[in-house]
C-alpha cells in the first residue's frame, strides 16, 4: 500500500512538471511611474532624510516613463509615448536614450574616507501609533559603531519585493522621460486615461488603454493637531485608490551623547521603512498590512508619541505615502494552456502612489497661524529671514551626523 501511494505520488509530481507553463522574457518592458505629490520640505531634516531613503518628490504631479528593450536600435536609438489628449502636454513624450558614463575604475577603501571624521551621535528608532511608546523602544544605533563596520543591534527591515524598472544596465537599448531634451511639467489637470502607444527603433510596438481606476491619485492632504501631553495627532483623507498607507517622521536633537537623530514610523512592529517610501505593489501591501506593517485604507488617523517628539527637539518632519493600484498588459496575451509556451513581445506596468509631508511639532502648529500664503512659503520663510539676517559664512565643515546618516546608506537602501 505504501509502494502504490509513493508511485502516485511520483506520477503526480511528474505530471504537474509536465503541466508548467514554459514562459519567455519580454522583448521590451515598459513602466509608468505615475505620483502626486503634496506638501512642504525643510532643508535640514529633509537632508538627512534623503540621505537615507532619496530625494523627496517635489509638489504636483509626476511621471517617469522608462523603456527597456533587448533589441538593437537601427541607427542612433529613439522611441516616443504618444499620449492622450488630457494630458494636455502635446502628442507625445520622447524617451530619450542617456549617454552612457565612461566607467572609473574602483578604488578599495580600508577604514574611513581620507578626510573623514569618524562619525558622530546615534539614531533613535521608534514606531507604533499613540500618545505613548511601547516598552522596549527606542533601539539605539551609535553610528561611530557603524562606521566600523559593527551590525546594529536589533534593527529590523523588511525585503519587499517591488520588482526593478528598466535602466541602462539591465536592457540592450534604453529610452526614459523626463530627460535633457524634454522635462517640461506635468499640468494638474493632466489624466492618463485613454489610449496609450509607444513605438521606436529598438522595440516592437505597444499599445494599451488606461481607465478610470489607473490615473493620477487623489492628493493627500495632511492636518496635525496637538494631543495629549506633548503628542501630535495626525489625519488624512481617505483616498479613493489607495490600498494602504505608511508614515515615517524625523528629527535632530541635542542629546546627552552629542547629536541624536530620532526616527519613528507608524508600523505596529518595528520597521525603518527603508523600501516603503516608495512604490509597492498591491500584493505586498496586502501581506504588510496583515504583518502590521502598513496601515489598512479604512485607517485615517495616526498619534505620534509624545516621547517622540520631545526627545526629537518639538519639531519633526513627517512623510507619508498612499500606495496605490497597479495595470499590467502584456501581449500577446498568456495562453490558457499550460503545454504552449508563452512568448510576450512586450509586457507594460503603471504604477501609482500619493504622497505628502508635513511638520510635526510646536513649530507646524505656529506655522499654520499664518495667514495668507501657501503652505511652502510659510514653510520657508524662516530659513529666508535667517539667511538675511547672517553675515557671509565660510563652507561649513563636515557634519559628523550627516556623515554618519550617509554609513547607514547601505543599511536603510539595500
Amino acid at each position: 500500500m505504501h509502494r502504490s501511494w509513493a508511485a502516485l505520488l511520483l506520477l503526480a509530481c511528474a505530471a504537474g512538471h509536465a503541466q508548467q507553463q514554459v514562459v519567455k522574457p519580454p522583448i521590451a518592458v515598459y513602466w509608468m511611474s505615475v505620483e502626486t505629490a503634496a506638501g512642504m520640505g525643510l532643508p535640514g531634516i529633509d537632508g538627512l532624510m534623503a540621505g537615507m531613503m532619496g530625494p523627496r518628490a517635489a509638489s504636483g504631479r509626476r511621471l517617469v516613463l522608462q523603456l527597456g528593450s533587448q533589441r538593437p536600435a537601427e541607427g542612433a536609438p529613439r522611441a516616443d509615448h504618444f499620449i492622450p489628449a488630457a494630458m494636455n502636454m502635446g502628442a507625445s513624450l520622447p524617451l530619450v536614450t542617456p549617454a552612457r558614463p565612461r566607467p572609473e575604475p574602483e578604488e578599495r577603501e580600508t577604514g574611513l574616507p581620507e578626510g573623514m571624521e569618524e562619525p558622530k551621535g546615534r539614531m533613535l528608532v521608534y514606531w507604533g501609533c499613540g500618545e505613548a511608546v511601547r516598552p522596549g523602544q527606542p533601539v539605539v544605533i551609535d553610528f561611530a559603531r557603524v562606521a566600523r563596520g559593527e551590525k546594529p543591534a536589533g534593527l529590523v527591515s523588511r525585503r519587499v519585493a517591488a520588482g526593478s524598472p528598466p535602466a541602462p544596465g539591465r536592457s540592450r537599448t534604453y529610452g526614459d522621460w523626463p530627460n535633457p531634451q524634454d522635462q517640461k511639467p506635468v499640468p494638474a489637470n493632466a489624466s492618463l486615461r485613454g489610449e496609450h502607444q509607444v513605438r521606436g527603433n529598438y522595440s516592437p510596438d505597444i499599445r494599451f488603454v488606461l481607465g478610470e481606476g489607473h490615473d493620477f491619485m487623489d492628493r493627500v492632504e495632511l492636518a496635525v493637531a496637538p494631543r495629549g501631553a506633548g503628542a501630535a495627532q495626525v489625519r488624512w483623507n481617505a483616498v479613493g485608490t489607495a490600498t494602504g498607507y505608511f508614515a515615517t517622521a524625523m528629527g535632530a536633537a541635542e542629546g546627552k551623547g552629542g547629536e541624536e537623530v530620532v526616527f519613528w514610523s507608524s508600523s505596529e512592529v518595528q520597521e525603518m521603512g527603508s523600501m516603503l517610501m516608495s512604490y509597492v505593489p498591491p500584493g505586498e501591501v496586502a501581506r504588510l498590512i496583515r504583518e502590521k506593517v502598513v496601515l489598512a485604507p479604512s485607517v485615517t488617523e495616526c498619534t505620534v508619541p509624545a516621547e517622540v517628539l520631545k526627545r526629537a527637539g518639538g519639531a519633526m518632519m513627517l512623510h507619508f505615502i498612499a500606495y496605490g493600484p497597479e495595470a499590467n498588459f502584456a501581449h500577446p496575451p498568456r495562453p490558457q494552456d499550460p503545454k504552449q509556451p508563452w512568448e510576450p513581445l512586450w509586457a507594460v506596468k503603471a504604477r501609482f502612489k500619493s504622497t505628502a509631508s508635513t511638520l510635526l511639532g510646536e513649530e507646524s502648529a505656529a506655522s499654520e497661524r499664518r495667514a495668507g500664503r501657501p503652505r511652502e512659503e510659510r514653510a520657508a520663510e524662516p530659513a529666508r529671514e535667517e539667511r538675511a539676517a547672517e553675515p557671509a559664512r565660510k563652507p561649513a565643515a563636515p557634519d559628523p551626523v550627516k556623515e554618519g546618516i550617509e554609513v547607514l546608506r547601505g543599511i536603510f537602501r539595500r
